[in-house]
């Protein structure tokens, strides 16, 4: 059953509907537990994660168990999970250090909501050993390596990327201060990859023409105050399209949900609670009429781009409305609340304001 505090969001999100999302996301998940794109899509162990956690802040405590007993199922010995799976098969076999980190946010976040102390004994060695191969893949400045395959790691390091390793590691510190389980090698890995994250010291790749790397060091955490304010004011008419969202690619005629619903997430970490809500309503030309969420919509012509409603999209929509409503105990993790930094502190440096 359904919890009672399910996100609501006044004039733009009903408890039903927010319902009837989550209940979109539990149609296409698999018997494995695997929640996929879509019903005919592959499975990413980030995606994944995701709709569990939007399955838990909407109530549906059983789908997103199932949906851990799987990532616990699926890590291999090394601590990582393949790239991508599809029916059961593992499509692409290389190891992307977000998508293994991700597993501590999604843990974390599901004791937060549930306060579910068993689960967090549960699911604490496959965080701990997620955290420790994607610490492996850190770098002498701090940045962490994208990702790993057979013939060793990929020393490349995205912004991103990383900004979703800061806000996982945190997370992972969050439950291991809640077990006991003190890590201080974490918080000295942490607070080195905030600092390469805040100075921004030439380490990282950059994507500029993507949205993600304009909010995500906001969204989780690397970057707050001054600075923070200036970054998202820098690049707003860039990405932003008045009424229907935000673009994924900055010079593509193009919005989509998820991305539109992360920045939301974004502005409601900085407290900027108006621009967040009316981004949040925006969006809502993606919804379908059983809850789910169309990915995105080409503005230039009007039509949906790529033709598929996914999953990812409809978590992304139900974590925003937790943001702006405070329904449950995970309302905050983006916010970062009760989240440790790592031992090189808060920052607030200007260096990110000006790398384009």
């Amino acid at each position: 059953m359904p919890q009672a505090d399910i996100p609501v969001v006044p004039g733009i999100l009903t408890a039903q509907q927010c319902l009837d999302t989550a209940t979109s996301i539990a149609r296409t998940q698999q018997p494995s537990g695997a929640i996929p794109w879509s019903a005919l899509g592959h499975t990413d162990p980030w995606d994944h994660i995701e709709c569990a956690m939007a399955l838990t802040a909407a109530g549906l405590i059983e789908p997103a168990r199932a949906a851990f007993a799987w990532s616990r199922r699926e890590q291999r010995a090394d601590g990582s999970w393949p790239i991508q799976f599809r029916g059961g098969t593992v499509e692409d076999a290389n190891s992307d250090s977000n998508f293994c980190a991700y597993i501590a946010t999604g843990v974390w976040h599901h004791v937060l909501v549930t306060g579910d102390d068993a689960f967090a004994e549960l699911m604490w060695p496959t965080v701990t050993a997620a955290i420790e191969f994607v610490l492996d893949l850190q770098l002498g400045s701090g940045e962490i390596c994208w990702g790993a395959g057979p013939s060793g790691r990929i020393e490349e390091a995205l912004v991103t990327g990383s900004s979703s390793i800061y806000q996982s590691i945190r997370c992972a510190l969050a439950l291991a201060n809640h077990l006991g389980e003190p890590q201080p090698e974490w918080e000295v890995a942490v607070g080195r990859l905030g600092h390469a994250l805040a100075t921004h010291s030439g380490a990282f790749t950059e994507k500029p023409h993507h949205s993600m790397d304009w909010y995500y060091p906001i969204m989780c955490g690397a970057l707050r105050g001054d600075a923070a304010e200036s970054r998202i004011d820098l690049r707003w008419h860039d990405f932003v399209v008045d009424g229907i969202g935000i673009r994924c690619v900055d010079d593509r005629p193009w919005v989509t949900g998820a991305e539109t619903c992360e920045l939301v997430c974004a502005l409601d970490a900085l407290g900027r609670g108006d621009e967040a809500h009316e981004q949040f309503a925006n969006m809502q030309h993606l919804r379908e009429r059983d809850g789910s969420y169309w990915t995105g919509l080409v503005f230039a012509d009007g039509k949906r781009w790529p033709v598929e409603r996914t999953t990812w999209t409809g978590a992304a929509v139900i974590l925003a409305a937790d943001a702006l409503s405070n329904a449950t105990g995970g309302s905050g993790i983006f916010r970062g609340t009760d989240l440790p930094r790592g031992l090189e502190g808060d920052y607030d440096c200007e260096c990110l304001t000006s790398e384009r």
